[in-house]
């Protein structure tokens, strides 16, 4: 059977006789390492991507290499320009239109390949967290063997999509979303280059803004999108692409927030202040915001965190679980699903019960403290584990809690200066009723009343 290529003839003629029709993210693929958005850490002058383009030989060069990333970051574009800079076959297959049967073909034709003259091939596997244990293990031997060089990508974590065998034989490389100033100067590029847009319209500051917030580190999203907004600039006779045709063009509103501006914070106050207030509608407005505004998700898993302490604090102990558990699985996947684990978060904090008693606690104590009121530690409760610590009273008349029928000892805690002192006074409101009567009970016993 004939083999599956990169480029097939009729997308070949496409590109050849009408550039023009070709999306543009296809028109602007990077025709070199240099050219590529973003990525530099694994650009650097001797990396193995580098060395596989410049048909460097040895075990850097020749290893099998796994791409993971989120989509747009510039998986299948490192394979199109190894594509270009590989003497020998290059070959390209989808794990969601291909299966074992056009696997082995490859593997067969590569395997004939070195046989007969030595030449090379290059296979490229998109999406291979979609093939199955057995495909994959179908991989193996051309790997092993050095038949093929396989590049495979995956925007799944591949120590839990890739098998083992195949993780161990390649190299993982791990992509990380562009940047907004990766965005910002792919965008100009294709605004000015001649495969582009070459110059056809101006782009202003505030669609250039809009673009790459649209874009979310997606560089095949930004591309889209300035194509569709060109389109329509250039539909109406207009040489200078602005936020209202853009706004209009991707159907799409441009959110005014700055990330770096005032609009970062007031948001950011609202989000906490409606969480607060308990309105969970308001609540999941301002984070709506500033999710579509292209917020760090980690930034605003922190102001839950924040709240859940100092808003909902005891009366729903589960709630900094929560906000907790949200941080860190926001921080394992990131937009656009991170929207839902953060909803969850925000909408639990809103209908929690409300208090402030630890954050007031803790800054009463505080206070005190700075203020001097400080004093020594009682001599009971000194350490005594010490030689000669006897001797100076350390721990004597200290009565051991657990000794005791109640586990609660009559004697004094804190320094003289603040002896007496109730810094926590929790609220009856949701589960710190419950903390509310342990307080009142255990310091009347600690008194002796």
């Amino acid at each position: 059977m004939d083999e599956p290529d990169l480029f097939t003839a009729a997308a070949e003629e496409r590109q050849t006789s009408e550039p023009g029709r070709a999306p543009l993210a296809v028109r602007m693929r990077p025709r070199t390492l240099d050219e590529v958005a973003g990525q530099r850490q694994l650009l650097k002058e001797g990396s193995p991507l580098r060395r596989l383009v410049a048909g460097s030989r040895g075990p850097a060069a020749t290893s099998s290499v796994i791409l993971w990333g989120p989509p747009g970051t510039g998986k299948t574009t490192l394979a199109h320009v190894i594509s270009q800079a590989v003497e020998g076959r290059f070959v390209e297959l989808s794990a969601i239109t291909h299966g074992v049967k056009e696997v082995r073909a490859v593997i067969e034709g590569a395997r004939r390949a070195v046989g007969m003259s030595g030449r090379e091939t290059v296979l490229f596997l998109d999406e291979i967290h979609r093939f199955s244990k057995a495909q994959q293990d179908s991989l193996l031997p051309a790997v092993e063997n050095r038949w093929v060089t396989l590049i495979a990508a995956t925007t799944e974590n591949p120590y839990f999509s890739v098998i083992s065998p195949l993780l161990s034989r390649s190299l993982l490389l791990t992509l990380e979303s562009l940047t907004d100033e990766d965005i910002r100067a792919l965008l100009r590029r294709a605004v000015t280059d001649e495969r582009g847009l070459a110059g056809s319209v101006q782009l202003t500051q505030e669609a250039e803004d809009h673009l790459v917030r649209l874009a979310g580190g997606d560089a095949r999203r930004a591309l889209t999108t300035l194509e569709a907004a060109a389109g329509a600039a250039l539909e109406k006779g207009e040489a200078e692409l602005t936020l209202a045709t853009t706004e209009t063009a991707v159907n799409q509103a441009a959110v005014r927030y700055d990330k770096d501006g005032d609009q970062h914070y007031d948001v950011a106050s609202a989000l906490i202040k409606s969480i607060r207030g308990s309105d969970v509608d308001a609540t999941l407005h301002y984070l709506a915001r500033m999710i579509e505004a292209g917020e760090d998700p980690r930034f605003i898993a922190r102001r839950l965190m924040i709240s859940a302490s100092e808003d909902v604090g005891l009366a729903d102990p589960t709630a900094l679980q929560t906000a907790v558990a949200a941080a860190q699985a926001v921080a394992l996947i990131g937009f656009p699903e991170a929207r839902i684990i953060l909803s969850q978060a925000a909408i639990a904090l809103a209908l929690a019960p409300k208090s402030n008693a630890a954050y007031l606690a803790i800054d009463a104590a505080l206070a005190d403290v700075r203020q001097g009121l400080a004093g020594a530690v009682p001599p009971h409760l000194r350490d005594a584990h010490y030689g000669g610590a006897g001797k100076l009273g350390h721990g004597k008349g200290y009565q051991y809690p657990h000794d005791l029928p109640e586990g609660i000892a009559a004697q004094q805690y804190a320094p003289d200066a603040v002896h007496g002192k109730e810094y926590y006074r929790p609220t009856r409101r949701g589960g710190e009723a419950r903390y509310a009567d342990i307080v009142e009970w255990t310091r009347g016993r600690l008194r002796d009343e």
